[in-house]
């Protein structure tokens, strides 16, 4: 790799460690080319973004950045999950890494905070924020369906009263 390609690779994950809110730095040992591109595929879908980089020019491109308290970590096989959902990282890697013990969770960083590897799997269990939405809107949602409830409920008991009555005189 020449060494323009190194400035232009440093620029460019710098400028995306910019955008994104969570990180998770991760060893890949003996990790095939199907299984790399099946965690990348998997990252995709999720919002995040997986790639392998080299040690010496994550170190350079994390310099200055809110996450430059992760370069200690930066030693050996590395990869790195980004996303901009502070969940969407963490869960996909944690996942990947539940069945298949190649992929190692050394750490990571959440807005500048760093974590360590139990920190980023705690953070892989909490719901996304699109079903954080999802339950908020249920939240708002069922005083509303309550109280339709409860306005049809006294007509629908006296609908049943009249069915009965009109049940009772039939039969008799």
């Amino acid at each position: 790799m020449e060494r323009a390609d190194k400035e232009a690779l440093v620029a460019s994950l710098r400028e995306r460690l910019g955008e994104v809110s969570a990180i998770v730095v991760t060893h890949q040992l003996g990790l095939t080319v199907a299984e790399s591109s099946d965690l990348r595929r998997k990252a995709r879908e999720a919002g995040a973004h997986y790639r392998v980089v080299k040690n010496r020019l994550a170190k350079r491109a994390f310099e200055g950045t809110k996450f430059e308290a992760l370069t200690s970590l930066f030693t050996g096989p590395t990869a790195i999950a980004l996303s901009e959902d502070p969940v969407a990282a963490a869960k996909v890697v944690q996942t990947f890494a539940k069945s298949n013990d190649k992929v190692t969770i050394l750490g990571g960083g959440l807005d500048g905070q760093v974590l360590d590897a139990d920190g980023v799997k705690a953070l892989a269990d909490l719901p996304s924020l699109d079903q954080l939405r999802g339950k908020l809107i249920g939240v708002l949602q069922a005083p509303a369906t309550k109280v339709a409830g409860v306005v049809q409920a006294p007509g629908a008991q006296l609908a049943r009263v009249f069915a009965a009555y009109g049940a009772k005189d039939e039969a008799a």
